[in-house]
């Protein structure tokens, strides 16, 4: 029998009794039929996974019994944040599921000088709560107990004035020859990855990149989608200097 893994916004340390909220329950039992007495885990992205067992179900909830704790070790030791300029269709929705199955620890949407993407504030806080729910569920599917933080989306101009001198290296993709992911020297602070628009990077754009202390890193000789080039950036850092 495959595991369940269910996302609760509740307070799980410490509690024995949990009646599922609305959402978690309407998957549990209308979309998952599962039924009294089926195991499940439940985690609110405090790192730790909850195993139980639906008790009892009343109406449409349910009430699970929780019997373990279990704290999980499976993030990266190199916390990567992706700042990804929008992309047009469901490609967003494409990279903030697989970034998140990647073990990103933050995914920054930011509108750039070529973007082809510019949202009005009530349909951006409409596409973060999507983005959201698409983080949740990518999270229940690969195991992992913590959440990414996903920003509201900006323009790349606002969020490099934002930044602090923190130590994180500061990588862009980039055309231009530069450094081989293999021989970068990682800090413990990990790293911020912004990837470019469909169109790549404007000429000002880039400025402002390399004015911020960014450097330029290339995947190769072939040019990669936008949805593609950030996937490939993260799965390679975390297995040169990550997860491998």
């Amino acid at each position: 029998m495959r595991e369940i893994r269910l996302y609760v916004d509740a307070t799980l340390a410490g509690v024995t009794t949990l009646k599922l909220p609305a959402e978690a329950a309407q998957h549990a039992l209308r979309v998952l039929r599962l039924g009294v007495g089926h195991p499940l885990v439940l985690f609110n992205g405090d790192g730790c996974d909850y195993v139980g067992r639906i008790e009892r179900i009343e109406g449409k909830t349910a009430c699970v019994s929780l019997l373990e704790q279990r704290t999980l070790a499976n993030e990266s030791p190199c916390p990567l944040t992706l700042v990804q300029c929008l992309a047009r269709g469901d490609k967003m929705d494409l990279v903030v599921q697989k970034a998140t199955e990647l073990g990103v620890a933050r995914i920054t949407p930011v509108v750039s000088e070529r973007s082809g993407v510019h949202l009005e504030a009530a349909r951006a806080d409409k596409r973060l709560q999507h983005w959201q729910a698409i983080a949740i569920s990518a999270c229940e599917q690969c195991g992992r107990a913590r959440l990414p933080r996903i920003d509201a989306p900006r323009t790349l101009d606002a969020w490099l004035t934002s930044l602090d001198a923190g130590p994180a290296l500061r990588l862009a993709l980039l055309p231009e020859p530069g450094p081989r992911i293999r021989d970068l020297h990682m800090p413990d602070a990990g790293a911020l990855l912004v990837v470019g628009p469909e169109g790549g990077f404007g000429e000002r754009d880039k400025a402002a990149l390399l004015s911020a202390g960014f450097t330029g890193m290339t995947l190769g000789p072939r040019i990669l989608r936008t949805e593609t080039a950030g996937l490939a950036a993260l799965a390679a850092i975390h297995a040169c200097h990550g997860d491998g």
